[in-house]
């Protein structure tokens, strides 16, 4: 199974956060959407914030250590990440997606 995440961070983070994920692997790639203006509901309140959005791509199966990873470099108490499963891609991107995300070792 493949999947996009979707995680908002905050601008200044979004670059370095993408490249840790695909050098450890975790994601195949990573775009980084900067520009974009959240308005949330936080602790009671409305909030507004510019952020940037990472759309991750990786597999099922590489999900939990992606997510946990995305913890421990996210700066919010309560990331947004939310996982979108796709089941119908390019043949070759599919095969580019499962190389990208092997382990070398």
């Amino acid at each position: 199974m493949s999947l996009v995440v979707m995680v908002t961070i905050p601008p200044e983070r979004a670059q370095d956060v993408a490249r840790t994920l695909v050098a450890e692997r975790l994601a195949g790639s990573v775009n980084v959407i900067g520009g974009m203006h959240s308005v949330y509901r936080w602790q009671g309140e409305v909030a507004e914030d510019p952020e940037a959005l990472l759309l991750i791509k990786t597999s099922g199966e590489r999900y939990p250590e992606l997510e946990a990873r995305i913890r421990s470099l996210h700066p919010y108490e309560v990331p947004e990440i939310i996982a979108l499963q796709f089941d119908r891609a390019l043949p070759e991107f599919q095969g580019w997606l499962r190389d990208a995300l092997q382990d070398r070792h």
